[in-house]
């Protein structure tokens, strides 16, 4: 139930509210990072606000020269892109895990997020600055069994943690920044596919991804087969065949809350000191994202009104729920890359599975991979109509299934003890 915060009569908080110190030790997603580590004693406004905290860098990414950790590179050369751009060279990062049997049949492709990576599985340590995001269900004896697959997880083309992107040297010596061009859901498949080529992958037994990396794995069901890439099973997870207006309006805020930062510099601050780079911008537009991928319900019930421990909301304080969101907003500036935001926001902006191919249901019903289609009831980022619309559509869907969840759209990553088994049954 949410709690109202009752005034003393000379304006301050009644003490004998409780308050609340946030984040909290519950497994809270960051769209790729770890869990939340539980916060000190409450202080004063002063303490609160203004803990000690490491400078914040230009950008998050990775940079060439960093530790690889378990990356794998592969170069799959140049790229003409669907909105008339071209790359002259791309670059993947990727991991596997587990071994591709004699006859190249064991192989899973999954897909990440709009702030993950290649990282799902594994602890944080050199070159990977979180644990693995989808840890509960790759690895061995997990849903995904890596003693029993093969499992290849890219960083998509645009991000900034090995793939070629904006924060990738360029031609010139420079970070391409500002400069790189626009890329589409097709375009990142396209990388992809060349990656399969360059692994001597045929056939994938399994195309796995949940949000931005669903949008990927609709389009891999198409283009895989059209470059002669068998793909025979998809799991597409709360994710949907095109992006509608309410998301384009929710991303809209967050691309202009990078680029009016004044730090921005147009993409180009990678030489910026600490603490110079655009990372106000970017945690505002994570802060907006946030507040997507829970519910208001989750929110209610975990904050209320609750103030921050030892602030005064009709002081200058903040409510607990405004220092939990600049507290995510934080911790992404410190992991990710500006530009990349801007790049596969845009990216998933483009995303539409009928363009060109007679409009979204006939899109779907030349999908040929026996099919899971998996939505959270509670997301109300990618609602559960639109998951509903792709069992409807595509020939080879079982019936849709349901995450029962308070969390909203996160509940792909935080309820694997549901989508686990899901998952596990579908591959029998």
């Amino acid at each position: 139930m949410a709690v109202t915060i009752p005034k003393a009569a000379h304006g301050a908080v009644d003490p004998s509210v409780r308050s609340v110190n946030v984040p909290f030790s519950v497994p809270d997603d960051t769209h790729g990072g770890g869990d939340v580590a539980a916060p000190g004693p409450a202080g004063p406004v002063e303490a609160s606000r203004t803990r000690s905290k490491p400078p914040v860098p230009p950008s998050g990414a990775w940079r060439e020269g960093d530790d690889p950790g378990r990356r794998l590179f592969a170069d799959v050369g140049a790229f003409e892109l669907e909105a008339g751009g071209r790359l002259p060279a791309v670059r993947v990062a990727y991991e596997t895990w587990g071994t591709l049997n004699a006859d190249g049949s064991n192989a899973v492709l999954v897909l990440h997020a709009l702030t993950g990576d290649s990282h799902v599985t594994g602890e944080a340590g050199p070159g990977h600055v979180t644990p693995g995001w989808w840890g509960q269900m790759v690895g061995p004896g997990r849903p995904i069994d890596t003693d029993r697959y093969f499992v290849v997880a890219p960083n998509a083309l645009g991000g900034c943690q090995g793939t070629t992107g904006p924060s990738s040297t360029a031609d010139d010596g420079l970070p391409w920044g500002g400069r790189f061009p626009y890329v589409t859901t097709r375009d990142q498949v396209a990388v992809e596919i060349a990656l399969t080529r360059e692994l001597g992958i045929r056939s994938w037994d399994l195309v796995i991804g949940a949000s931005m990396g669903g949008l990927r794995v609709l389009e891999w069901a198409l283009l895989g087969p059209e470059a002669g890439v068998e793909v025979r099973n998809l799991a597409a997870i709360a994710t949907t065949a095109q992006t509608g207006g309410d998301q384009i309006a929710w991303a809209h805020p967050q691309l202009a809350a990078i680029r009016v930062d004044p730090r921005f510099r147009g993409g180009d601050y990678y030489d910026a000191a600490d603490d110079d780079g655009p990372h106000t911008g970017l945690g505002i537009a994570r802060q907006i994202a946030h507040t997507t991928y829970r519910t208001g319900y989750e929110l209610d019930q975990r904050f209320g009104r609750l103030p921050q421990g030892g602030e005064d909301p009709f002081a200058g304080g903040r409510f607990a729920v405004q220092s939990y969101l600049e507290h995510h907003g934080d911790k992404l500036a410190r992991r990710f890359d500006a530009n990349s935001y801007l790049v596969l926001t845009e990216s998933m902006l483009s995303h539409d599975l009928g363009r060109d191919r007679g409009g979204v249901e006939g899109a779907l019903s030349q999908i040929t991979a026996r099919t899971l289609v998996v939505a959270v009831d509670s997301d109300r980022l990618f609602p559960p109509t639109q998951s509903a619309r792709l069992a409807r559509w595509i020939p080879g869907a079982e019936p849709l299934r349901i995450v029962t969840s308070d969390v909203g759209h996160d509940g792909f990553l935080v309820e694997a003890d549901q989508i686990g088994p899901m998952v596990s049954e579908f591959l029998g």
